[in-house]
Parts: structure tokens; sequence; C-alpha cells
């Protein structure tokens, strides 16, 4: 990184995510940006998180409270291929369609239509899949930290499957509304939805710990019912009625990371957070983490001695009229980076 660089100026235009002038080669975190979200079916906009992300970042002070030389590190956001985008944006109205001819009661009447615009969506995930999974183990293999920034919250599958394939045997925590344990949703087998079922179809993953979860169907309750202690889920309610009954946040965090086992991965979908933190993320539910809270359990994490091998944020969507959801979402990311050094 430069000599010249000052940490305490405002941020210049053309430099790095934080401001930062540092090149991949002199990052330690790189940050892949994955700008897709096929699946959303309430409020689409997560396909812009990278870039509100990045636009955030521009405004975050570089001293951080608890790692104030994490941007003496580096920093380096990779760039999401202009090919993928273009596939998203002709993929996205025929998810949109299949979306519209569900809500209608449409899709038995013409379901050989519809089948073929499902493989279509499926091919496109695979196209993007096959990338994101070059470019995990391209920056693993310099020895680097990676995080993801969505992009709904289906886009860290490659990250469990290289994962996976090295035999890193690890847990999750998860912070989201949502348990996203569903098998499918909407037909679409790489659903924002599914990407918990997905991922513990993975011999590698030995523990999933999820937090914040408030909104789940069935079909998700009986999953978490019967995976025999290897799904663990402190709903954001009973979490609350402890401490409402005296018991305090740090007691919560300590039986949290007393689940996960010693390597850890990390998933935070912005929902995770009360939605006056994300008023524009794709599902908000009423409830949820306060930031300071999601800043403690993080730092209890590292505290803890466990190993983060990898992490993701994702759902972060910009609104039309400030720049809010990015500027949480930027901070955020800040702090992921921080405890995975």
């Amino acid at each position: 990184m430069s000599v010249f660089f000052d940490p305490n100026a405002a941020a210049m235009a053309g430099s790095g995510i934080y401001g930062l002038p540092c090149t991949s080669e002199e990052a330690e975190i790189i940050i892949i940006p994955v700008e897709w979200e096929l699946t959303t079916s309430y409020n689409r906009g997560t396909v812009d998180g990278p870039k509100a992300v990045f636009d955030g970042s521009m405004q975050v002070d570089l001293c951080h409270h608890d790692y104030p030389d994490l941007w003496q590190h580096g920093i380096f956001m990779d760039e999401f291929p202009k090919e993928l985008r273009e596939l998203h944006g002709k993929l996205s109205p025929i998810s949109e369609e299949i979306i519209e001819a569900i809500e209608n009661n449409e899709i038995e009447d013409n379901i050989i239509e519809y089948n073929a615009k499902y493989q279509q969506i499926e091919a496109g995930f695979e196209k993007m899949f096959a990338w994101l999974r070059e470019r995990i183990e391209y920056w693993k293999s310099k020895d680097k930290v990676v995080g993801l920034v969505g992009g709904d919250h289906s886009v860290p599958l490659p990250y469990h499957q290289v994962l996976n394939a090295k035999n890193e045997n690890y847990g999750i925590l998860h912070i989201d509304a949502h348990s996203d344990l569903r098998e499918s949703f909407e037909g679409f087998r790489y659903s924002h939805a599914s990407i918990f079922f997905n991922t513990m179809q993975y011999k590698s993953v030995k523990k999933l710990v999820q937090v914040g979860i408030r909104d789940y169907c069935h079909q998700e309750k009986q999953l978490i019912n019967d995976s025999n202690g290897r799904i663990t889920v402190f709903y954001d309610r009973d979490c609350r009625r402890r401490m409402y009954e005296g018991e305090s946040w740090k007691d919560v965090v300590t039986d949290i990371i007393d689940k996960l086992p010693e390597k850890v991965y990390i998933s935070v979908d912005i929902d995770g957070l009360d939605p006056k933190l994300c008023p524009n993320t794709g599902t908000p539910v009423p409830g949820g983490l306060e930031y300071e809270e999601l800043m403690y359990l993080l730092n209890m994490v590292r505290e803890s001695g466990r190993k983060i091998v990898g992490f993701d944020l994702c759902e972060v969507s910009p609104g039309e009229d400030d720049e809010w959801d990015g500027n949480v979402g930027a901070r955020v990311l800040y702090h992921l980076c921080g405890i995975s050094l």
C-alpha cells in the first residue's frame, strides 16, 4: 500500500473499497461481489447490493473500534464478470415470469413450457457457480482471506462446495431472519430460501448454528428437529425471552459459541438485523438483532479462538432515495474482515 496514503483523509475518487489504494496482490483480504438474485420473490434489488456496499464503504472511517489496524492489512474487491451480469439480466425476467405464474396458479396448465424456463434458470446458476468456485479457489491459493458479498442468499453455495472438496470440517454460524432450509422454494432448486438445505448435504459441514431466526415453515422446523443436533437454532423470540427474564446477551452468546466447532464459516443475511437497519432488504421481518448485538457476537467468536474459514454478507439492497442499507452493510462487512484475520 502506498506510503503516501492517509487513512484519516476522505476516500478519493477511483480508490478501492473503503477508499483503500491497495492492489489485489497487496491486500490480505479479497471480497468477491456476486451480483445475482434470480429467486427473490418479494422485493428485488439485492443484485445491486455489492455496489451499494462498495459505495457505502467510502463513508466508513478506517480506524475500526476493535481492529484499528485493519486497513493496513488491505482489502480488495474483485469484479463480477460483465457477461454474468448480462446473463442475469436475461434470466431475471424469466424467473419473475415463473413466480408470477405460481401466484396465478398457471404452472400446471403449461408444465412443459415452465419446466424449460426452470432449466434455463438452473443452467444460469450452474454457470455462475462454476465461475465463483474458480475465484474462491484462485484467491485461496494465494493465501488470501476470502469473503463474499451478495446478491441474494443463494450465492454462498460454491464456497461450501470448495470447502467440502478440501475436506475442511467446519461449522456454520448463520445470522438471518429466515432458516433458509426449504428443500426448494417456488420450484427453484437453488433458491435463496434453500441455501442451507443445499449446504447441509455436504459432509464437511458438521454443525449449523442459526441466530435471529423468526420466520420459518413447518418443513424447516421438522428438518431442524430431525437433525439430531446437527442444526441448532437460537430463535429470536426465545433469545429475547431469556433476556427479558434476566439473562444477558453475553449469556446467550456464550451458549451460541459453545455449539460451534473449532472452524467456523460465518454467513450474515442482513435481514437478521432489525429492519430499521436494512429497510430495503428483500424480505424484512420484525424483530432481529441490534447492530451492536451482532458486533458483540462476532467479536466473541473471534475471542473464543475459533478459526474463521470464510464469510459472506448477503441480501443488502439499496434504497431508491438513500444509502442507509449500503452504509450499514459496509460496516458489517468491515467487521467481518476484522474478525477474520
